[in-house]
């Protein structure tokens, strides 16, 4: 994976590139992906730089809990109330195509188990 200063996330945090931003504090952003897998598709990133999944520490636990209430907030915000998926990918084996957390959250269709 590339560094993390060269990576794509850090540039929306940091406006260096354009998104579509729905969401933004001081611990997390959040926006509408490019490449949208259903009707919302939301990226919520932490503002932290934090790798991947596997490299969460003990000290991340409220910023991950943050990152959640955030996606239940968004998921009511933009219409989901009748169901959405959040995912977390790790590593590129698993689909992470960017170095950096995230958390997707998915709806507006229904969603079928294994995802395809």
């Amino acid at each position: 994976m590339a560094m993390m200063t060269d990576n794509l996330f850090l540039k929306i945090i940091n406006k260096q590139i354009p998104a579509k931003i729905v969401y933004e504090d001081d611990l997390c952003l959040a926006f509408h992906d490019i490449g949208p897998k259903a009707p919302v598709h939301v990226l919520i990133i932490p503002k932290k730089e934090i790798p991947t999944h596997a490299d969460i520490a003990e000290d991340d636990k409220l910023l991950l809990g943050h990152l959640h209430v955030v996606a239940a907030k968004l998921a009511t915000q933009l219409g989901l109330s009748d169901g959405y998926r959040l995912v977390i990918n790790c590593n590129e084996r698993a689909g992470q195509t960017v170095p950096h957390l995230h958390m997707h959250l998915l709806g507006g269709r229904d969603m079928t188990w294994p995802p395809g």
